[in-house]
């Protein structure tokens, strides 16, 4: 049975001006999935990602961590296991070196010193940034930044991970990294949500997609479910991803046999064409 561990019952929420960003959300999220939140600019994820994360406060509705409601009282306890890397680094990078900024979060939990600076070695290595540690961290690349920013959430031990739009800006290379530090943290058990408009990296990576589309969840399945869902598409502005309409197109030319074995990523197409060829 799968374990809750994140539960959104009615969401709402509006900004100043009135317009209502959420308009309703229910969701329920267990533990170690990996969660593609796709939609159009506007559509409401990175609002959504900052009311479960308690940087924003819901208007009505509730949240509840492991079964326990989110109160004012217990939100130190949502913000400790919901980690949230934002799209760009600057904007979460306050220190004045990269370990000072790594040990920030720990240090805010009010843990030992000792533990301090084990979580703080240790998230550095895991993200290769332990070569700059006495390093501004304003002065690093891009790239660099944003596996500083990717630090700083796993010295915190976050449970529930949150990335918003995390390859922006990325050149293939570090956007490869991310991709292995993504697999890592899935072999961890951490339980992953992504805000993208990689709708090619969606549908390999992803075992379960949300769509957003006006402030609400339109669709919430599996990425072949989703992708095949043309009214779900064109509600949200969404392409369909490269390999799977390169396969669909072989399946219908009689090039592959149409035995729904659907290939995510070109190690598993580059199989399936094999296989075909050899039988």
């Amino acid at each position: 049975m799968k374990e809750k561990i994140l539960e959104v019952n009615d969401l709402h929420f509006a900004y100043d001006n009135n317009k209502n960003a959420l308009k309703g959300i229910d969701l329920t999220i267990y533990a170690g999935e990996r969660i593609a939140v796709i939609g159009a600019n506007g559509a409401g994820k990175s609002t959504f990602f900052l009311n479960i994360n308690g940087v924003l406060t819901p208007d009505e509705g509730e949240i509840l961590y492991r079964g326990t409601k989110i109160t004012k009282k217990s939100l130190k306890e949502l913000r400790k296991n919901i980690g949230i890397v934002f799209q760009d680094a600057d904007n979460q990078i306050i220190a004045s070196s990269v370990m000072a900024e790594v040990s920030f979060g720990p240090m805010n939990l009010k843990l030992p010193r000792e533990e301090v600076r084990e979580r703080t070695l240790m998230a550095m290595e895991y993200m290769n940034i332990s070569d700059f540690k006495d390093r501004p961290p304003h002065y690093l690349s891009g790239g660099e930044k944003k596996r500083v920013a990717i630090a700083d959430i796993i010295a915190m031990k976050s449970e529930i991970i949150i990335f918003d739009e995390p390859t922006a800006a990325l050149d293939p290379l570090n956007a490869a990294m991310l991709e292995d530090v993504l697999s890592r943290l899935t072999d961890e058990g951490k339980t992953l949500l992504i805000s993208t408009h990689d709708v090619d990296f969606t549908y390999r990576w992803a075992d379960r997609v949300l769509v957003f589309c006006g402030g609400k969840i339109i669709a919430d399945g599996t990425p072949l479910e989703i992708f095949q869902n043309k009214e779900v598409l064109k509600q949200a502005n969404l392409l369909r991803p490269t390999m799977l309409d390169v396969y669909e197109a072989l399946v219908q030319a009689k090039m592959l046999p149409a035995d729904a074995s659907y290939p995510k990523d070109l190690v598993e197409f580059e199989h399936c064409v094999k296989y075909s060829v050899k039988v």
